[in-house]
């Protein structure tokens, strides 16, 4: 066998695969970019999503915090107008 024919056909094996390996490479970063574009767009919607639904839970959130509020102003004036009630009713001087 000729050494440099051997050679020859190594190099020419070597440069193939170094092609295929380069070209496997191209077309993973394609499909790679395009998945994660995909996915981006995805996440981008989600988000959105999120935030709208955030801003939703505030204002409920908001909503029943003046409510809370409202309902324990009613019931603290309520108990002073029993309170005051009680102590007009109560005669002057006498003990109980």
């Amino acid at each position: 066998m000729n050494r440099e024919s051997g050679d020859s056909a190594l190099d020419q094996a070597v440069k193939r695969l170094d092609r295929a390996v380069a070209l496997l490479e191209q077309r993973l970063n394609k499909a790679d970019s395009g998945l994660f574009g995909e996915d981006r767009a995805r996440l981008a919607a989600e988000l959105d999503e999120a935030r709208a639904r955030e801003k939703a839970l505030e204002a409920a959130g908001a909503e029943a915090s003046a409510a809370l509020g409202r309902a324990i102003a009613e019931i603290q004036a309520a108990l002073d107008t029993g309170a005051e009630e009680a102590a007009e009713d109560e005669p002057v001087g006498e003990e109980a």
